[in-house]
């Protein structure tokens, strides 16, 4: 009999609460001694390993339960191949990075955006932009991954701190994403509550845009005051990079793409390849020399360079340090360690869920739930602690909506309450976890730790809070219309 068979005949047990809480206080105790060990270093290996490892012990419960081995390893499977798509933009994410270093485009954003902005305003300044650009394509992760770059390095050539840079940015891209009718996180949140899409993004606006608003006005108290003599970057960017506008070329092409609803990981890509071909013209010794190879014909010396740039990334030699250090990034390569903590992260979610240990733990919360204020934050504290738990955002919006649904209806809340809610919870605290996909991703392709910025994404902080408080004092608690 296979172990399939097995599964379907004998007897599966309802996971008990001590059950549920083995693998979650297990994971929360070795992420936390990971930390207390290895410090920054701590998403380099030793959190990957604590995944797995709890990943293992969750597979011990759901096995002791009656789940078969088998069953647990295609949960595993699947669970794991959710990310894929994540996985495949974030390479694409590092392919761009290395090729816009190259071709200019990175250090002309960077050019301009010294000239126009001032330390004063620049963390509001980027929320603002980030939010912009959100809203137009529909995506947090494509505004991270090209006008955020951009930002960042502003950042760092005013000597201004990248952990509130990356905030101000994930707080504006998050802002767009949920109130963007092209936003996957938008419509799936609508669809899975029930819903209608418009009529979610107008509800979610209520708490959206105070939270907006009540961030860009601490970004802006934490500018620096006075103004930056940028004239010594600006000659050190002109004279040992490339700066044209012509090297805007590959963010046009990304952000039209993006618009005319291309998926992102093509959008992002082709921007990156769009980028390659750009260096050969506008930075050609920059490609050569990158090449490093002199007896090869042109043609495949600058096929070559650019093929090193989108693997491994572009290395800078210009003799000054600071372009050097602005201008040597990206590459697939360096998107890998990321990738492997997605992975495993994914890993134990799935196993988690495939168990029912997150139905098990989320079951008192809602029996407990009485008033609108204690239901609204149960579903708060269920799409973060399922963002933690099983490391992947479109499952922290899908399984709580799906829980909370009925309840919902029995006690005659509208949809559009529900789906508003869990975009509220589930969409804005997914990038504040190191292990969440999304949290992975930012600082990948922001280059700051996720620990660092998390403080600083003042509207994923605020935007949660505020639907609470929305619920306690009675202000959108919406019924359900009878028909």
């Amino acid at each position: 009999m296979s172990d399939v068979e097995t599964e379907t005949t004998r007897r599966i047990r309802e996971p008990s609460l001590l059950d549920a809480l083995i693998p979650v206080v297990a994971l929360l105790a070795l992420l936390g001694l990971s930390y207390y060990l290895f410090r920054d270093d701590a998403s380099y290996g030793p959190n990957q390993i604590a995944l797995l490892f709890c990943a293992l012990i969750a597979m011990a419960v759901a096995y002791k339960n009656g789940m078969g081995v088998e069953g647990i390893r295609e949960a595993v499977v699947k669970g794991i191949s959710t990310g894929l798509a994540a996985i495949l933009i974030l390479l694409a994410v590092g392919a761009l990075i290395g090729a816009w270093a190259m071709s200019g485009t990175i250090s002309t954003m960077v050019y301009y955006g010294l000239k126009l902005l001032s330390p004063t305003y620049l963390y509001a300044t980027a929320a603002i932009i980030s939010a912009v650009v959100g809203f137009t394509v529909g995506s947090s992760w494509t505004v991270a991954g090209t006008i955020g770059i951009g930002m960042m390095g502003i950042a760092q050539s005013m000597g201004l701190s990248p952990a509130i840079t990356a905030g101000a940015v994930i707080s504006g891209a998050y802002f767009g994403d949920k109130a963007s009718p092209l936003s996957d996180t938008a419509n799936l949140a609508s669809a899975a509550a029930g819903s209608n899409l418009f009529d979610h993004i107008r509800e979610s606006l209520w708490t959206s845009v105070p939270s907006l608003l009540l961030a860009v006005g601490i970004f802006a108290l934490l500018g620096t005051p006075g103004d930056f003599d940028a004239s010594g970057a600006l000659d050190s960017l002109r004279e040992h990079s490339t700066v044209s506008l012509w090297t805007m070329l590959p963010l046009l092409v990304v952000v039209t793409m993006a618009l005319l609803r291309f998926p992102p990981f093509v959008t992002i890509f082709i921007g990156a390849l769009v980028g390659g071909v750009q260096a050969v013209f506008t930075a050609p010794q920059s490609v050569l020399s990158l090449a490093d190879s002199e007896n090869l014909p042109p043609l495949l010396a600058y096929t070559k360079g650019v093929w090193e740039a989108i693997a491994t990334g572009y290395t800078a030699e210009t003799g000054n340090a600071r372009v050097d250090e602005l201008l040597s990034r990206g590459g697939m390569e360096s998107m890998l360690n990321t990738v492997w903590l997605i992975i495993t992260a994914l890993a134990f979610g799935a196993v988690v869920e495939h168990a029912g240990l997150l139905q098990r733990l989320i079951g008192p919360l809602i029996a407990k739930a009485r008033s609108a204020g204690a239901l609204v934050s149960s579903v708060v504290a269920t799409c973060f602690g399922t963002n933690v738990l099983a490391s992947d955002q479109y499952i922290a919006i899908v399984l709580p909506a799906r829980l909370f649904r009925s309840t919902f209806e029995e006690r005659g809340y509208a949809p559009v309450m529900l789906s508003r809610v869990v975009g509220d919870s589930a969409t804005v605290t997914s990038p504040l976890i190191p292990w969440n996909s999304c949290g992975a991703y930012m600082a990948a392709a922001l280059g700051s730790s996720t620990i660092a910025f998390a403080p600083f994404c003042f509207f994923n902080l605020f935007n949660p809070l505020l639907t609470m408080v929305f619920s306690f004092v009675g202000f959108r608690v919406l019924r359900a219309t009878r028909t």
